[in-house]
């Protein structure tokens, strides 16, 4: 994940931010245990939300204490104690740290000689979840094939992502993944490329960079490529959208979900629609005020 995931914050329970907040910290110390302290930094909010989804569902209890941080040292503040899982994706999220940066070098991108800030962890990662490293090594190789191919179908050039984030689910999950969580994790893998793709689309053409919204289409504008093309796109979007909500009703959580429904069932579609027609737009694409009809 790129740091796309973001609760409606105005919506958003004052608990249910103190818990995102904990489950943050909780996972830099995790990364830390886990992967060392360098590794720390490529930690976002995309990772705190997975944690509360994961631990929800596998009926883990999140164990909050007030202590200080090396950055935060002058107050404490709530932190989520690192348990197994929270080592686990901090493995996961160190994994996806370096070879997204690997892609970044690929590219040609400056930012990609930070991966050697991550090798040692990478290492460590690669030592405690093998399983897990192979499934994102695997599925961006194949998405590194499409790319190069120079794939023009939407659906085919998401599938990778949406792949990897279904099958890291279910090494996470071990016997609490279910067909219905394995669709939540695929939609939520294939929204991630898509809006990477969507936000990213006039820099990746100007910097002629393969992007799989602008290979579909071939016009160098975004704007002017939303409004030929902006129903079609939306399509896909809604329907995203409709499988993470069927997936919701139909996962067994074990504690309160108001966190994770506000992140995905208000959250994701903002974001979209944000993305999509810029801040001012009215404009929606069926998401946060359609989730209340449909509860």
């Amino acid at each position: 994940m790129f740091g796309y995931v973001s609760p409606d914050a105005p919506y958003l329970f004052k608990k249910d931010e103190t818990l995102y907040k904990a489950l943050y910290c909780g996972l830099c110390k995790g990364i830390g245990s886990g992967c060392g302290q360098t590794a720390r930094s490529a930690l976002t909010y995309d990772m705190a939300f997975t944690s509360a989804l994961v631990h929800n569902i596998c009926g883990e209890d999140v164990k909050i204490e007030k202590k200080r941080c090396m950055l935060h040292w002058f107050k404490r503040r709530p932190i989520a104690k690192a348990d197994g899982l929270t080592v686990a994706l901090g493995c996961v999220n160190t994994a996806l740290a370096y070879y997204k940066l690997c892609d970044d070098k690929a590219d040609g991108d400056k930012k990609g000689v930070l991966r050697h800030l991550y090798r040692r962890g990478f290492k460590r990662a690669l030592k405690r979840m093998p399983d897990a490293v192979q499934i994102i090594e695997r599925e961006l190789k194949r998405q590194a094939e499409l790319e190069k191919a120079g794939c023009a179908v939407i659906d085919e050039a998401s599938d990778p992502s949406a792949v990897m984030m279904r099958d890291l689910s279910v090494s996470l999950l071990g016997e609490y993944s279910t067909v219905h969580t394995q669709k939540l994790f695929y939609a939520l893998g294939k929204w991630v490329y898509l809006i990477d793709a969507l936000d990213d689309y006039d820099k990746d053409v100007k910097k002629k960079r393969y992007n799989a919204l602008y290979n579909a289409c071939k016009i160098s504008c975004k704007k002017e490529a939303i409004e030929k093309f902006g129903e079609e796109w939306k399509f896909i979007f809604n329907s995203l959208f409709a499988d993470m909500r069927e997936s919701l009703q139909n996962i067994n959580f074990h504690f309160n979900h108001d966190l994770t429904d506000n992140i995905i069932l208000r959250g994701i579609p903002l974001k979209t629609r944000s993305l999509f027609y810029g801040k001012e737009c009215q404009i929606s694409c069926k998401g946060a005020d359609n989730e209340q009809k449909e509860s």
